[in-house]
């Protein structure tokens, strides 16, 4: 039987371009080699594109996707050859670029099977202003907050009054807490709005909430399952980018969470309600906050959550039954179903006279 043709495209240009790095090294120690033959895509920070052979190699052959009539095909940029066909694309790019339906709706252009949320999921869910406003429809919890911009700035004494102090402020559109900020007062209110939207244009300043941090792992196109939820334990002030993957002494995790199990499964049943609204496909990460007295509020959704040895989403789903290497070859098999389903929509072109 022959091996099916996987891409796996990381890197990005992107402030989480070296978690996708260390993402992409745990997929290729767990992934059945004897399923795939695997390319490696190594999108640089400046955007250029490259076929390497490791995936610490910066350059090597300059490549881009082309459709084709032998299919979705890779193609030496310098030589104009077609070096080898694409079954399906594995995209493990964390933040804009990757996660924000970009990648994605380059894909479907060139006609190639993906693993992971369609466009519109991926914009939606990496914008965290249109994630609160979605869920907020649907129903479903999420923390008090406000917006900024750089043509509009609130004033301290209104978000104070609003959301109460500490608040949080972060990007709207990045991920793994890059720009993300704690604030107790105004001249810090006034630095790091500043600061934060040096990453963005538009910047979520949002009520402390406190109590358990919980993350719940959705696997699934049409009929989606949940995961036993898992809880980040905090050593150091909050969740940052230092804590989720340099300082493993500062936070630690389990699974399942430190909760009743009426409260995990209402968790989890929530966590596929907000996939469903959102409409993720494949997979995604929902993360929550469980307040003191058992408030459940959504904080954020990711669609292509970390996959590092370290990381929630595959440690959630081990937990639940599901190895590594079965997750992988999952996630690809949902990316394939979804591509025949959508292959068979009809496309009427009507002529222009």
């Amino acid at each position: 039987m022959s091996k099916l043709q996987l891409a796996i495209v990381f890197g990005g240009k992107s402030t989480e371009h070296e978690i996708s790095l260390l993402s992409t090294r745990s997929i290729l120690r767990e992934i059945d080699k004897d399923k795939y033959d695997i390319s490696l895509v190594r999108i640089a920070i400046n955007g250029n594109w490259f076929l390497v052979d490791t995936v610490d190699a910066i350059e090597s052959i300059p490549i881009t996707l082309i459709p084709s009539k032998y299919g979705t095909s890779i193609l030496a940029i310098e030589t104009g050859q077609i070096i080898k066909t694409i079954d399906v694309a594995f995209p493990i790019l964390h933040g804009v670029f990757g996660e924000d339906g970009t990648i994605q709706g380059y894909f479907r252009m060139m006609n190639v099977a993906f693993v992971g949320c369609d466009v519109m999921a991926s914009s939606a869910c990496m914008d965290k202003d249109l994630t609160k406003r979605i869920l907020r429809d649907a129903g479903i919890g999420i923390a008090p907050y406000m917006v900024a911009t750089p043509e509009y700035k609130p004033d301290f004494a209104k978000v104070e009054k609003a959301l109460g102090l500490p608040l949080f402020i972060k990007p709207a559109n990045l991920g793994s807490s890059v720009g993300v900020f704690k604030v107790e007062n105004e001249s810090e209110y006034n630095e790091k709005l500043k600061e934060a939207l040096t990453y963005d244009y538009k910047v979520l300043i949002e009520k402390a909430i406190v109590g358990k941090e919980i993350e719940c792992a959705v696997l699934g196109n049409e009929k989606p399952k949940a995961s036993l939820p898992g809880q980040v334990i905090m050593n150091s002030e909050f969740y940052d980018f230092e804590s989720k993957y340099v300082n493993k002494d500062a936070s630690s995790t389990q699974v399942p969470a430190q909760l009743p199990d009426d409260q995990l499964e209402v968790i989890r049943s929530m966590s596929i309600k907000a996939y469903q609204a959102m409409g993720c496909e494949g997979l995604s990460r929902v993360d929550f906050f469980v307040t003191n007295d058992g408030e459940i509020l959504i904080n954020e959704i990711n669609t292509i959550p970390g996959f590092t040895n370290i990381s929630m989403y595959p440690k959630m789903w081990e937990a639940t039954g599901i190895s590594y290497p079965e997750l992988i070859d999952i996630l690809i098999e949902l990316g394939l179903e979804r591509y025949k389903r959508d292959n068979q929509l009809k496309i009427v072109a009507q002529e222009v006279k």
